[in-house]
């Protein structure tokens, strides 16, 4: 079985690169750097980046960039994907450059979501600083955090296909129903080789922004906090309070992102151990707070 170690990074397309830089910086506690196609790194680690925005004439998400740990397990999933009947698009050399990796491979997953694949980080490294003074971010094996994608209309296709191509476990399974009245929505939760408790989870719904929410994890409540804090004070959107989940034991809020994404921006997850792990089933989002109806105002 093909195991995808973790969500090394996230892709945004944006109209204005220059929100995306005071938005990752003052608000998230970013540092960033300019690329050399006009794009715009945000760092949260060692690596130059974790979020890659890339100039384009809409402001949404554009992928997710899923990385393996070596070039045998890379050619291995590139097989996998050849004998699942999926597409696959060798990266060329500028793009493969502009991702800092030995190797990457672009595919979409039933839902038509798109998937960067890679091995080999090859960029540089320096020590994480930021520049209002986050304490750091959680990610190492573990990768920057994880994406919550949209799948409806395929959801059972696109749940089968990461789970038989890349090995990927069901964490959790949320049936959400947003009203007495409304139909269910299915949300699964997967986790990846590093056991982080999701690196993907699969929405029945529809995202216009090609993302649900994107999450990132802080190393500290405090930074938690202080972010909620400066998010009220710059009057960023809010797309749900602070809140703890009920089955990653996140605590975390919401905000909205230049690309037109949600980001959760959190403490506190469980991991687990994949193999071994029993798939929970959960029957509320939150033990406390994630009041979403604030996006809705």
């Amino acid at each position: 079985m093909i195991r995808i170690e973790s969500l090394a990074y996230i892709v945004a397309q944006s109209t204005d690169i220059a929100k995306w830089q005071t938005y990752g910086e003052q608000v998230l506690g970013m540092s960033t750097s300019a690329t050399a196609e006009g794009g715009l790194f945000l760092k949260m680690d060692e690596r130059s980046y974790r979020v890659a925005v890339v100039p384009g004439a809409e402001d949404r998400y554009l992928a997710s960039g899923w990385e393996v740990r070596d070039e045998a397990a890379y050619r291995d999933a590139l097989a996998a994907l050849a004998k699942a009947g999926t597409a696959v698009e060798t990266g060329d050399a500028q793009l493969v450059a502009a991702r800092q990796v030995k190797a990457l491979s672009v595919f979409t997953d039933p839902a038509g979501n798109r998937h960067e694949i890679s091995y080999g980080y090859t960029g540089p490294t320096a020590p994480f600083q930021s520049p209002i003074g986050v304490q750091g971010f959680k990610t190492g094996r573990q990768g920057m955090g994880h994406t919550v994608l949209p799948a409806a209309g395929s959801f059972d296709a696109t749940l089968k296909f990461w789970q038989e191509v890349f090995g990927f476990g069901i964490t959790d399974i949320f049936n959400f129903q947003p009203g007495p009245d409304a139909p269910v929505i299915r949300i699964y939760f997967l986790h990846a080789a590093s056991g982080r408790h999701h690196s993907l989870a699969l929405a029945e719904m529809p995202s216009p922004s090609g993302c649900v929410h994107a999450m990132v994890e802080v190393d500290t409540i405090t930074d938690v906090g202080k972010a909620y804090d400066r998010v009220q004070k710059q009057g960023v959107k809010m797309m749900a309070t602070l809140g703890e989940h009920e089955n990653d034991r996140m605590t975390s809020f919401y905000v909205m992102t230049p690309g037109n994404f949600a980001l959760e921006y959190g403490w506190g997850g469980i991991s687990v151990e994949p193999g071994k792990w029993q798939t929970t089933q959960t029957q509320q989002v939150s033990i406390w707070g994630h009041d979403f109806s604030v996006g809705f105002r």
